[in-house]
C-alpha cells in the first residue's frame, strides 16, 4: 500500500519490540501519565530471542568489570525477587555454581569470586567435598566451585507476558503482528511505517532486539551492528528433574559462559546452549553436531545424564553486538531516539535494570514526565492448580468446575488455567503453552493441542480453523468435517 494511502496513528512514546526488554521498558514507562504504545512483530510478546533464553537470572560476577552488562547484571539480579512477587511470575532462587575441574581451572574460579566480592555479590567458595555435598549428581572429579546463592530461574516468556499484562493494565497501548518497514524523522517527530499505517511518535525506543540495527539504519544511525550468535539447548522430561538443584557453569570461554545444566523454574533440566556465530538473524535450526557438542559438555558435569529423557531441542539467535557490550543509549543523530541493543547474555537478568534507566534517559531527550497516581505494579495472581493444596483444589472446583477438568495430561494443566490465560492475552497454541505450559510435557501437545484448540475457539469467538499455532500463516486445522464436529465446543 501507497504512504499516502496509508492512515496516520499518533503516541507520545512507541516501543519498537516485545521481547524481555521491551516490556520490561513498558511497564515501566507505564508509572507514568504517558501515551505509550509497544509495537511486536510476532502474535505474541516474547517469542524472539526471549523466547530461546535460557531462563537464569544470573548471580553478576561473570562479567567483564567497567562493562554495561557488570553495570546492570547484579542491579537487576537484586530486582527479581520483589519484581516477580508483584507479577505473579514464578523465581526459583537456586543459586548458580560454577565449578571447577582442575586446579587450575580453581583458580580461575578464584578470581571470578575475588570479582564478585568486590561487586558486592554474595559468593562463597566451595571445596570438593561441599559441591559433592550440596550436588552428589555432579562429576566427582570437580575440585571445587564458586557458589551465588542469589542466582535463580524465570520462565522468561512468562515474565514478558506478566510486564506487558502490567503495562497494559496500567494503560499502554500494543499492536501485535506489527512489522516495521520504514522509519524517518520530520522536524522532531519520528515516524514508523508498517504495513497498514504510519505510527508517529515524539520518542521511540528501539528494543527490537536482532533487528535493532536494521531499526536504527532506517533512522539513519548506521553506528553499529548485531552479530547474530546462535545456541542450541536441549529439555528433559520431568524425570531428571532433582538431578541438580542449581544452574552448573563450567569455567568460561573466550566467546560464552560454556555449556550448562539448568534447572528451569518450570522444574524440567535443559542442557546447553552452544555459541556459534551465524550469518542469518533467524537461523532457528539444530543440528547432531550441536547436540553432539551440549551433551557431551553437560555430561563433562552430570555423568549420568540421559539423552532417551529429551523431550526436545530448539534453537535461540543471540543479538550479540559489534561491540560486545550492551547498548544504552541516546542516538546522537536522531534526536528522541533511544537505542537498547546488543542486549545479549546477561540480558533477561539485566532487564529490570535497563528499563529502570529508561525513563531517565527520555527525560534526558527532553519528555515530560509525570509519576501516575494511580499506577499499579501487581498483576492478578495467577491460579496454578498443581501447587494448591488438596482442600484449595475442592474448593475451587466447587467454586468453577473447569478447574477440575485436566487438559494437558504431562503437567496437569486444567481448562480453567488455559481459559484464564486467553482472558489475559494468549491468542495462540504456543501462547497458551508458554504461558501455563499446557502443550510443554513429554507429548508435547500430542493429546492436548486438539482440545485447546477447541477452547482457544470457543474462548476468542472464531472457528477452529482460525487457530494458529504461532501467529498467521501457522493454522493448525485446515477444514472441519461437519458431520465429526461437535457445535458445543464452539
Amino acid at each position: 500500500m501507497d504512504k499516502a494511502k496509508k492512515s496516520t496513528i499518533t503516541a507520545q512514546v512507541v516501543i519498537v519490540g516485545g521481547g524481555i526488554i521491551g516490556t520490561a521498558v513498558a511497564r515501566e514507562l507505564s508509572r507514568y501519565e504517558l501515551d505509550v504504545l509497544l509495537i511486536e512483530a510476532e502474535a505474541e510478546v516474547g517469542w524472539g530471542t526471549t523466547k530461546a533464553n535460557s531462563g537464569i537470572v544470573h548471580g553478576g560476577f561473570h562479567e567483564e568489570p567497567g562493562t554495561l552488562k557488570a553495570k546492570y547484571c547484579f542491579s537487576g539480579n537484586q530486582m527479581y525477587p520483589k519484581l516477580c512477587e508483584e507479577l505473579d511470575v514464578c523465581f526459583e532462587q537456586n543459586g548458580i555454581m560454577m565449578v571447577a575441574r582442575t586446579p587450575h581451572e580453581m583458580e580461575t574460579v578464584r578470581l571470578y569470586y575475588k570479582r564478585g566480592k568486590e561487586r558486592g555479590v554474595n559468593v562463597q567458595l566451595f571445596s570438593q567435598e561441599e559441591v559433592a555435598r550440596q550436588e552428589p549428581n555432579l562429576d566427582p572429579k570437580i575440585v571445587g566451585a564458586l557458589f551465588a546463592p542469589e542466582g535463580g530461574a524465570v520462565m522468561p516468556f512468562e515474565l514478558a507476558a506478566a510486564l506487558m499484562e502490567n503495562a497494559i493494565q496500567n494503560g499502554v497501548k500494543y499492536k501485535m503482528n506489527t512489522t516495521v518497514i520504514d522509519a524517518w524523522r520530520e522536524g522532531d517527530k519520528k515516524y514508523l511505517e508498517t504495513p497498514e499505517q504510519i505510527i508517529r511518535a515524539d520518542y521511540v525506543v528501539n528494543a527490537a532486539g536482532l533487528f535493532s540495527d536494521d531499526l536504527a539504519r532506517m533512522f539513519g544511525d548506521d553506528y553499529f551492528s548485531i552479530r547474530p550468535r546462535k545456541g542450541e539447548e536441549y529439555i528433559f522430561d520431568l524425570s531428571v528433574k532433582d538431578f541438580v538443584k542449581s544452574t552448573i557453569f563450567p569455567v568460561p570461554g573466550k566467546i560464552s559462559k560454556g555449556i550448562l545444566v539448568i534447572p528451569t523454574a518450570a522444574g524440567n533440566l535443559m542442557m546447553g546452549p552452544t555459541g556459534d556465530n551465524v550469518e542469518e538473524k533467524e537461523d532457528l535450526g539444530t543440528s547432531q553436531d550441536g547436540f553432539n557438542r551440549v551433551f557431551e559438555g553437560a555430561k563433562r558435569l552430570v555423568p549420568s545424564l540421559d539423552a532417551r529423557k529429551i523431550i526436545a531441542q530448539f534453537a535461540g539467535v543471540r543479538a550479540a553486538s559489534d561491540r560486545g557490550d550492551f547498548i544504552v543509549e541516546l542516538s546522537p543523530n536522531v534526536p528522541g531516539l533511544l537505542h537498547l541493543a546488543g542486549i545479549e547474555s546477561p540480558g533477561l537478568t539485566a532487564a529490570p535494570a535497563i528499563a529502570a534507566d529508561v525513563p531517565g534517559l527520555l527525560e534526558e531527550a527532553g519528555l515530560q514526565l509525570e509519576e501516575k497516581q494511580s499506577f499499579n505494579p501487581r498483576r492478578a495472581g495467577v491460579v496454578r492448580f498443581n501447587s494448591l493444596s488438596r482442600e484449595e483444589q475442592d474448593a475451587l472446583v466447587k467454586k468453577n468446575p473447569s478447574f477440575g477438568r485436566i487438559i494437558c495430561r504431562c503437567e496437569s494443566i486444567t481448562e480453567g488455567e488455559i481459559v484464564d490465560a486467553i482472558h489475559r492475552g494468549a491468542r495462540t497454541l504456543d501462547g497458551i503453552k508458554f504461558r501455563v505450559r499446557a502443550g510443554a510435557g513429554r507429548c508435547q501437545g500430542g493429546f492436548c493441542q486438539p482440545l485447546i484448540t477447541q477452547i482457544l475457539s470457543r474462548e476468542l469467538d472464531i472457528p477452529v480453523t482460525a487457530v494458529t499455532k504461532a501467529g498467521p500463516g501457522s493454522e493448525q486445522v485446515r477444514y472441519v468435517a461437519k458431520e465429526l464436529y461437535d457445535e458445543e465446543v464452539r
